[in-house]
Formats: C-alpha cells, sequence, structure tokens
C-alpha cells in the first residue's frame, strides 16, 4: 500500500494551485459576468480546470513525443487533427461541464432531491463493501481502487451500448470516423452522445457515493489513458502487459475498418475490445482481441466501395450529420 505521507504534499499543491487559480481568474471573471452567486460551484469547477491543465501539459510532455518517435502511420490531414484538439480543448478547460451545469445539473439535483423527500437515498459503496475489505474506509487508495473498477466497468457496458444500439451508434460513428487517429481523438464526440455518458457516470456517482477528490482523480486517469490508447503510436505492452491494461495497439484495432466497432457485414453492428482502462472486462464477456495490427481506422462505409458516406470534416458539420442519423438513421 502507497504511504498517505507520499500522496498529502501533492494533494496540498494541487489545492494550493486550485486557489491560486480561483482567486487570480475564476472569480474577477465570475463577479464581472454577474455570477457571484454561483462562487462555490465556480470553486469546485476551478479543480476541473485546473486537472484539464494538467492532462494537457501530460500529453503534450508524454504521449505527444511517442506519437513522434513511433507513429503508426504518417500524419496527411492535419485539418481533421485540428478539429479533434478543438474537442479536447472544449472538455478539458470546462466548457463542456459549463453547459452541464447550467442544464443537466439542476435537473439531476432536482431529482435526488425529490428521491430524498420520498425517502430514498443512495449508498456509500465503500462503505458496504467495508466487511469484505478491511480497511476500505480508512484508506484513500484502497477506496480509490474500488471506485477506479466500479467505472471502468459501467464505461465497458456504456461503450457496448454505444456499439449495439442503432440510435446510440448514430451518435457515436462521430468518435469512429475519425481516419487520422490521434491522441487528441478521445473527446471526438456528438455532444448529444457526450452528454448521454455524463448523465450515466453522474447518476452513478451520485447512487454510489464517490467522494468528490476521489470521483476527479478516476475520472481524470481515466481520460488520460484514454489518451494513450488512442494515440498514433505504434506501441504494446507485450503479452501480459495488453492484458493488464488498455493500450495504443488493443484499442486501434477497436477502431480498425471492418475489424473493431462493425459485425461481419456492413451494416450490422458488433465488435471488440470496448474496455476502458483493464482489458478484463473484455475478457470476463468475451469480447476481447489481442490479434490484431495497426490497422487503418475509420467505418467501413467510409470507403468508396461501400458509399462513401460523409460524417463531417469540421465540428459543427460532424453534429449536424450525427443529429441527422439519429432522426433517420440507417445502418
Amino acid at each position: 500500500m502507497i504511504d498517505q505521507s507520499f500522496i498529502a504534499p501533492v494533494t496540498d499543491a494541487f489545492g494550493q494551485a486550485q486557489q491560486w487559480l480561483f482567486e487570480v481568474w475564476v472569480q474577477p471573471l465570475a463577479f464581472s459576468m454577474g455570477l457571484g452567486n454561483f462562487l462555490e460551484d465556480a470553486y469546485a469547477g476551478t479543480g476541473w480546470l485546473l486537472v484539464g491543465l494538467i492532462q494537457l501539459l501530460i500529453m503534450l510532455c508524454l504521449i505527444g513525443p511517442l506519437q513522434w518517435w513511433r507513429p503508426v502511420e504518417r500524419m496527411v490531414d492535419r485539418a481533421s487533427v485540428r478539429v479533434d484538439i478543438c474537442y479536447t480543448l472544449m472538455h478539458r478547460l470546462g466548457l463542456f461541464q459549463v453547459a452541464m451545469f447550467f442544464s443537466v445539473e439542476p435537473l439531476l439535483d432536482m431529482a435526488f432531491g425529490q428521491a430524498r423527500l420520498s425517502g430514498l437515498d443512495g449508498v456509500q459503496l465503500d462503505a458496504l463493501m467495508a466487511p469484505y475489505w478491511p480497511g476500505i474506509t480508512d484508506t484513500a487508495w484502497a477506496g480509490f481502487v474500488l471506485y477506479l473498477l466500479v467505472f471502468d466497468l459501467l464505461g465497458y457496458w456504456t461503450h457496448r451500448g454505444q456499439h449495439h444500439i442503432n440510435k446510440w451508434w448514430a451518435l457515436h460513428a462521430v468518435h469512429h470516423s475519425q481516419r487520422q487517429m490521434t491522441m487528441w481523438s478521445d473527446n471526438r464526440n456528438h455532444l448529444l452522445d457526450s452528454i448521454i455518458v455524463d448523465v450515466i457516470i453522474a447518476l452513478t456517482a451520485r447512487l454510489i457515493g464517490v467522494p468528490p477528490g476521489q470521483f476527479v482523480a478516476v475520472v481524470a486517469l481515466t481520460q488520460l489513458v484514454e489518451n494513450l490508447a488512442h494515440a498514433n503510436a505504434r506501441i504494446g505492452f507485450g503479452w501480459l502487459g495488453e492484458r493488464l491494461l488498455v493500450g495504443p495497439r488493443f484499442h486501434r484495432l477497436h477502431h480498425g475498418i471492418g475489424v473493431g466497432h462493425e459485425g461481419s457485414a456492413i451494416g450490422t453492428l458488433g465488435g471488440c475490445n470496448f474496455a476502458v482502462l483493464f482489458p478484463l472486462w473484455d475478457m470476463l464477456f468475451g469480447t476481447a482481441r489481442f490479434d490484431g495490427q495497426f490497422a487503418p481506422t475509420g467505418i467501413r462505409d467510409q470507403l468508396p466501395l461501400h458509399g462513401a458516406r460523409d460524417y463531417g470534416a469540421g465540428f459543427w458539420r460532424q453534429q449536424w450529420l450525427g443529429l441527422k442519423r439519429l432522426l433517420t438513421y440507417e445502418a
């Protein structure tokens, strides 16, 4: 077990940076926009902003060089990658979270408030697990591991839903239509798809009583691993490593044209390698494949032989075509 004295300086430094960022930038901005009554929420949002900035720094300093060192393919469509960068900045710098705060969060607050008035409330999962996992309520790392596993299992089944429910796939196809996959491609999603996933995660977090600090840590780590998994990097973790953590080779097969996320015939849904962090779930539920190479990415019906379907080159075009597919879905 990792000594708690190791993590204390890190959390203290993060808290000090969050306070500085809030006082110097966020609080004055909130007052200038007439949002002084949201300062408590703005402080919490500053934490997410700081996490996003740290994630971007890690991406640029660690994952980026891996793409330069051992690229899977040469960069030929920089314009599409720039669109993915816009998606990433929108999510990691808090713009999407702000929109969720003013739209979805009030509905969740109202729903859970009504549930509590009716005598219904969530549970504290770590407390429920205490008889079976001694010390889990006393050790932050034990609780973190528990919630990491829970949310990763949730991510696996959510991801399978995105691929097996036709209407949901109509939206999720935005993510898979990227032919030039890079570390920036993780956040390339239809906004409605992102809202659905975030609502599922938020509902689960409230139902099982995840401490805010652990929830932030779980989300941050998960997103960074997803950035690595999407990287344009010819990297494998070896026989054992590939079965312990999702990496670029494992996840690229999931994005492979006609292989990883489509059935045996065009117009059918299926797929493999849905895990977000741990291939364990794919192995348990029979959807794991470890035989793939670094194949081209995209969707089969983008190819001229299968109709050259247009999924949109720019952000707004991708969003519009996703809604159009949702309303008039044809596989």
